[in-house]
């Protein structure tokens, strides 16, 4: 027996569930920015991915078909399409990183983290930020020009040993 010319990892894994696999992992890493797996499934993943970047980068009508059939969330194939593959222009290959980072617990695999080289989830994730913290600001407005509803004063304890005991006792299941 030898293995001479076999190409590619077979994970254990019949050939409809390796390419469900990498097609899952594919769309987690396109709608996370980053996945951390096993080394040997992050190194299958990265060509995979660098395949579908530069379809979306072209952006016409079949590539953006191929890359709906490359993701299994649809929504995930035009984020890709839409957003990521232009912030991508300037780089021709190499889109992702992989980084080792640690053995799993359970069966010492190595794991590894695979992230987009350029912060294309930065400035999205900030801009977020930003309007959530401005929704809160108007909310604080809103409710200091409302009149304010009085604060519930705290319940002191008159004995020691009862003051860390909470106000409220909760009955365990067999008591009555």
């Amino acid at each position: 027996m030898h293995r001479h010319g076999y190409k590619g990892r077979k994970f254990g894994r019949e050939t409809d569930q390796r390419r469900a696999l990498i097609k899952g992992l594919a769309t987690s890493l396109v709608e996370h920015g980053s996945i951390e797996t096993t080394l040997t499934k992050a190194k299958d993943v990265v060509p995979y991915v660098e395949v579908l970047i530069t379809k979306a980068k072209r952006g016409d009508l079949h590539n953006r078909r191929q890359v709906i059939a490359g993701l299994s969330i649809l929504s995930v194939a035009n984020k890709l399409v839409d957003e990521i593959a232009p912030q991508l222009s300037g780089r021709v290959s190499g889109h992702l990183r992989i980084k080792r980072t640690r053995a799993r617990v359970g069966d010492n695999a190595e794991l590894a983290r695979i992230s987009f080289v350029d912060d294309v989830y930065s400035n999205k994730a900030d801009t977020q930020k930003q309007k959530v913290a401005e929704e809160e600001v108007k909310v604080e407005k809103k409710a200091a020009s409302k009149s304010v509803a009085p604060v519930p004063k705290k319940i002191v304890a008159e004995d020691k040993h009862l003051a860390n005991k909470p106000a409220v006792s909760v009955r365990k299941s067999g008591a009555r």
